[in-house]
């Protein structure tokens, strides 16, 4: 059953702007994602109706808490090759494997970037799926970073694309990933530059793929105030119980001063104390607070502006597909 946004149910469904969300998160995570991804484009969407249908990628490893959601509120991928959906956004995972071609879902994400670029206005990646979206088209391979991008990263705009309309010269985005895709294979194969680094690299990128304008990520711009303070207590607390050597860093430009006082001193005492046990200590109280949301007006804008631009190009394309309609109406008469 899609999910109606902001007046959908109250106007034609030919209306409404028809997002597929392919959420291939993993199950810890999964529900987290729906609501994040669900939140950020109801703010961003205004007036503009929307109807959110949920999807997964068959071949994602699922306890059976996380089958259940999907069988009860997720549509199969028949449901998507036999509908109409004006836009999609997918979501990445946890990959398995160096190659992301040796991943289990790889045939149908492919199947699916396949499909997107023909029958949508425009396609979503987010962080993996960004990666494995250029990988099938140009073979552009993503690199290991030499420690993982953890935090809120600075970026700067490298371009007046209408995706960036009213988006400062600066813009702060949420990242965690190992890897990245080298913003020169990118340039080289055609793609445009929205957001960069010289230190964090490429973060938004576009390019035209058939009928669709494929916009990638490798951030996080959905990310709510307290999802990477989550993944970094996930990250300790695995640390804790003796998975992995080296205690997690602390997410970059994401904790005021002092909840980063805090969590130095709790690194010390667990360096000393390093057992399961030790997360009772952990100063979760005291360092939620002190979360400096940086991008959250920004991620508001730039989907904004997505919405903006598929609801045009799909009334465009709308009337079209009536005027093509009526002559061949008028030819057969």
């Amino acid at each position: 059953m899609p999910l109606a946004l902001n007046g959908a149910q109250r106007c034609d469904v030919r209306t409404a702007i028809q997002v597929a969300l392919i959420n291939n998160m993993p199950d810890s995570v999964l529900v987290d994602t729906e609501s994040q991804f669900i939140d950020l484009l109801s703010a961003a969407s205004g007036d503009i109706p929307l109807r959110i249908s949920l999807f997964s990628l068959p071949g994602i490893s699922r306890c059976e808490r996380a089958q259940n959601r999907i069988a009860s509120v997720y549509c199969g991928l028949d449901s998507l090759w036999n509908g109409r959906f004006d836009a999609v956004i997918v979501t990445g995972t946890e990959p398995r494997h160096a190659d992301l071609r040796q991943e289990p879902y790889w045939s149908s994400l492919v199947d699916v970037l396949n499909w997107a670029q023909e029958n949508t206005v425009s396609t979503i990646l987010s962080c993996l799926a960004a990666h494995a979206s250029v990988l099938h088209s140009e073979g552009i391979a993503r690199e290991p970073l030499s420690r993982k991008q953890f935090g809120v990263f600075s970026f700067k705009r490298a371009n007046n694309h209408r995706l960036m309309r009213g988006i400062g010269e600066v813009v702060e985005v949420p990242h965690s990933r190992w890897n990245e895709v080298p913003a020169r294979a990118l340039t080289s194969c055609g793609y445009t530059l929205l957001t960069e680094s010289a230190d964090a690299g490429a973060d938004l990128f576009v390019k035209q793929k058939r009928k669709s304008l494929f916009v990638h990520f490798q951030g996080h711009p959905e990310y709510r105030n307290d999802t990477l303070f989550k993944e970094y207590q996930r990250d300790v607390r695995r640390f804790l119980k003796g998975v992995g050597d080296t205690y997690p860093g602390e997410p970059e430009g994401y904790f005021d001063a002092a909840a980063g006082a805090a969590l130095r001193a709790f690194r010390a005492h667990a360096m000393t104390h390093r057992s399961e046990q030790a997360m009772t200590e952990f100063p979760a109280s005291a360092v939620a607070g002190g979360v400096l949301n940086t991008w959250r007006s920004t991620a508001q804008n730039i989907y904004r502006n997505w919405l903006l631009y598929v609801a045009s190009r799909g009334s465009e394309d709308r009337v079209r597909s009536a005027v093509s309609a009526r002559g061949l109406i008028g030819m057969k008469s």
